[in-house]
């Protein structure tokens, strides 16, 4: 039996009744062929699911009556941040995506020295709301309740600068020459803070700076990994070592 998880960006209750958003009641009409009285689970990334049925299934309007709701423990015991170099084309979609799937906690697009995309502020509030989007279809799919955060891309010195207050988490890095293997990290408080460069690498400035942050070099063996490859390798290993995986 198919289970069918929404996500609805507002507060929900045992008991009530509500309005689907109408993109969702035209998916769930045309492609899911739900039908009234059919069961689905609602989530607004508040750590639960709430279980309710259709009672109004056309493509221009879907309601649900919630019936009732489940705690859900999908949470990493590791909390990482992934810090990624904006990627170009679908490429961020797939790391958004992809880092959500495996249970990042946040993800924060970064500007670095050599990165080719750059966005201007309307840009970058319509990226960031799609990469939002693209977070809580991949929550949807994978079962977390809570979604990762995702914020406005900024430039690396002042994501770096935002880190003053933060002493406790493993800093990671991956350089050229990092020589930490994931196993010796040495990640000891749940959390690790992972910073990946664009295609092109980090550029010499990045790779400074994070150093004095810092940062220590993670090697993920001995071939080289393309920007949408090693970040996510890194997440898995990491979670594979001190994770849930």
């Amino acid at each position: 039996m198919r289970r069918i998880r929404i996500h609805v960006d507002r507060p929900l209750k045992t008991g009530d009744e509500i309005t689907l958003p109408a993109q969702t009641a035209a998916h769930m009409a045309h492609v899911l062929r739900l039908r009234v009285g059919d069961a689905l689970t609602l989530f607004n990334g508040d750590g639960c699911d709430y279980g309710a049925e259709l009672t109004s299934a056309s493509p221009r309007e879907g309601r649900a009556r919630i019936l009732a709701a489940r705690r859900v423990d999908t949470e990493s015991p590791l909390r990482i941040t992934l810090a990624q170099a904006l990627a170009r084309g679908e490429k961020m979609d797939w790391i958004v995506q992809k880092a959500a799937e495996l249970g990042v906690a946040s993800i924060v697009p970064l500007i670095t020295e050599r990165s080719e995309v750059r966005l201007d502020a309307a840009r970058a509030h319509k990226r960031v709301a799609h990469w939002r989007a693209v977070i809580a279809a991949a929550c949807e799919q994978c079962g977390r309740a809570r979604l990762p955060e995702i914020i406005a891309p900024q430039s690396m010195e002042t994501w770096l600068a935002s880190l003053e207050c933060d002493e406790g988490a493993a800093r990671l890095a991956l350089f050229p020459d990092g020589n930490l293997s994931p196993r010796d990290s040495g990640i000891a408080a749940n959390c690790a803070i992972l910073a990946v460069g664009p295609e092109g690498g980090f550029g010499e400035c990045d790779i400074a700076a994070l150093r004095a942050a810092d940062f220590r070099g993670l090697k993920l063996g001995p071939r080289v990994l393309r920007t949408e490859t090693a970040g996510l390798a890194a997440i898995a290993a990491l979670q594979a070592l001190y994770g849930d995986f």
